[in-house]
């Protein structure tokens, strides 16, 4: 097969309806829009408007709350951290930091991510040295159990 020789499956791209042409068409006069009316015209933005009756985004209730100053984490699961270190993408007898997590490709880099939190899904089989913003109970107790540490920045007191 050459490219030249490439085309589209059967009905992939069906025929340009051309409207407005003369009544023969099928299509003419009023080209499939009806007859006058707001919708006959063009720049017609009618979502959600229900005639005048108070439209059910409106008349339903709003429900929950979103934080605006929540903090998000970069998930790290232990067992990824541990399948990192096997393939080689990361070397387990250094101090692992997070800029060392991003550039390897195993945490998702995104401003909206303010660190990376270690959770505790799968397991370890090494002792790592590994630097994160948090960590779940269960993931410092995980890698400690290895013969790890876990160090987190230190969160100082509010002043009373």
């Amino acid at each position: 097969m050459k490219l030249n020789e490439l085309r589209d499956n059967e009905g992939a791209r069906p025929k340009f309806k051309r409207v407005g042409r003369g009544i023969g068409s099928g299509k003419g006069k009023t080209a499939g829009r009806g007859v006058k009316g707001q919708k006959a015209r063009s720049g017609v933005s009618l979502n959600g408007f229900e005639g005048g009756q108070l439209p059910i985004y409106r008349r339903l209730p709003k429900r929950g709350f979103k934080n605006i100053f929540r903090i998000q984490y970069a998930p790290l699961n232990l067992g990824t951290l541990d399948k990192a270190i096997e393939e080689g993408k990361i070397a387990a007898d250094q101090p692992i930091t997070e800029v060392m997590l991003r550039e390897a490709g195993i945490v998702r880099q995104s401003k909206k991510f303010a660190g990376v939190r270690l959770l505790g899904r799968g397991e370890i089989k090494r002792a790592v040295q590994i630097t994160v913003s948090g960590a779940s109970a269960t993931a410092l107790a995980a890698v400690e159990a290895a013969g790890g540490k876990v160090t987190l920045p230190v969160v100082e007191a509010a002043a009373e």
